[in-house]
């Protein structure tokens, strides 16, 4: 047997974690076992679903590198298909047309709800084969069986028994003939040979139904496992209020999706005490029975410690790929400065997120527009201006141009000077970036380039020069 797993999101908002970790089990099941992951829109709320939507589950999913092996395919092009199904469940006498009122309903449900029972449908059409009558509207509901149980054998949860007596008669149909999520998400199972259903827990209740479903329509069923749902910090269903919660935002605020991908399938799955796992370990070595049954606990500060290893760990150019997009959205042209895997490499020591590094880096790439105040104050004095002339003098013939012979420069000036080398570096590195804080000076003056560097030690003296004047 060949695997076939999926990912089904509805496109009504963005692709959340949750999403993500389900769609990362079920692409890492699929390539654990030579298969294939197939993605599947379920876009039948027409109310909702929208092609926003549609592009960000994409767009997530590409950042990812979830890449999968057919579809997309919609359910809202389907719906042929689903007729199909319908028709033949009622031509079958496995389905029937139920012609109740939702006052009708309404009422059932209120008194049912008095007698402390669990609403559901009484089955008031079921025996009556009622045909379909112009202008009058219906909805098509299955015939569940009233006896006997449903087992559910999860790979995750272990056996699952269901009473049928405690299920009712769902509606597959509406009465504009959409088709509900039960039958479509059964037919596109059943046609697209899904054999592994993975998927949250929030889910459980509805496989019994499904499987009647499938054996209504002469098939057996996947394999079911039903994946936990994430707490956060408070313990509380992960919301919008515990922080990001979109894999995009996740991205826009910086973290590499290695580290992402490695945080999430943590996020309720173990292999010993092991916490960093590359995407070849993680397929070599995920199996669905060493998923927690328990719901897990969103942990942001592990997820930074995460970026910051695969910020430190992965190929600079690899990074530098990432970080671009970061220097676009900030404003920065990466042609116009050093090469950014170069950045990477002075930076992701001090950097925890690819939005950080992008900030701390603006200087190689655009001129600063002036000096931090309190940096100037402490550093830009007019005691350091003989020394910044004197190294200004000596980086002007310097060769070559690499972190040796800058450093060399450096130290020489400050000695022949009188000062230490911190007295004579932050004065510098305030000059050329704006700030107090960058890579060694000697690193940043490299990245900088020797063009750079002088014309910001001129501006650099010029300014204390007015400023000398100013205070006399």
């Amino acid at each position: 047997m060949t695997v076939r797993t999926r990912f089904a999101p509805s496109p009504t908002g963005y692709l959340h974690i949750g999403g993500a970790r389900t769609a990362l089990y079920a692409w890492l099941y699929a390539r654990r076992h030579g298969g294939a992951f197939i993605l599947r829109i379920e876009d039948t709320d027409r109310e909702r679903s929208t092609a926003e939507s549609v592009n960000a589950i994409l767009e997530g999913l590409a950042w990812l590198g979830l890449e999968y092996d057919e579809g997309p395919f919609f359910q809202s092009r389907r719906r042929e298909r689903y007729d199909d199904a319908v028709r033949r469940l009622l031509a079958e006498g496995k389905a029937y047309r139920c012609y109740c009122s939702r006052e009708r309903l309404e009422r059932l449900r209120a008194e049912q709800l008095a007698r402390r029972e669990k609403p559901r449908y009484d089955g008031h059409c079921r025996d009556l084969d009622l045909p379909a009558r112009e202008g009058e509207p219906y909805v098509v509901r299955f015939k569940t069986p009233r006896e006997g149980t449903v087992v559910v054998e999860d790979r995750i949860r272990g056996r699952v028994v269901f009473r049928n007596e405690e299920l009712d008669d769902l509606v597959i149909a509406r009465s504009d003939g959409m088709p509900t999520y039960h039958l479509s998400v059964v037919v596109d199972d059943l046609d697209m040979g899904i054999t592994h259903v993975i998927r949250g827990d929030d889910h459980l209740n509805n496989t019994p139904r499904q499987i009647h479903i499938l054996r209504a329509l002469g098939a057996e069923p996947p394999v079911y496992a039903h994946v936990p749902m994430i707490l956060g910090p408070d313990g509380a269903r992960l919301s919008k209020r515990h922080g990001a919660v979109s894999v995009l935002q996740y991205r826009d605020e910086g973290y590499l999706p290695e580290a992402l991908l490695n945080y999430l399938v943590r996020l309720g799955w173990s292999h010993g005490d092991r916490e960093i796992f590359s995407l070849d370990e993680m397929i070599e070595l995920f199996e669905l029975e060493a998923v927690h049954k328990a719901p897990s606990t969103i942990n942001p500060s592990k997820l930074l410690w995460l970026n910051q290893h695969y910020l430190k760990s992965l190929d600079p150019l690899h990074v530098a790929h990432h970080l671009s997009w970061h220097m676009g959205r900030a404003g920065l042209d990466p042609s116009q400065g050093p090469p950014l895997h170069e950045v990477v490499r002075a930076q992701r020591e001090r950097t925890k997120t690819l939005k950080e590094m992008a900030e701390a880096s603006h200087y190689f790439y655009r001129e600063p527009e002036g000096y931090d105040e309190k940096a100037a104050a402490k550093h830009l004095r007019p005691e350091v201006l003989p020394a910044l002339e004197a190294l200004r003098g000596r980086l002007a013939d310097l060769e070559p141009w690499t972190d040796e012979a800058i450093h060399e420069a450096v130290v020489a000036t400050a000695e022949a000077q009188g000062l230490k080398l911190g007295k004579l570096a932050q004065p510098v590195r305030v000059a050329v970036t704006g700030g107090a804080v960058s890579p060694p000076i000697n690193v940043t003056l490299r990245l900088l380039g020797r063009e750079r560097t002088l014309a910001r030690l001129d501006k650099a003296v010029a300014w204390l020069r007015a400023s000398s004047q100013e205070g006399a």
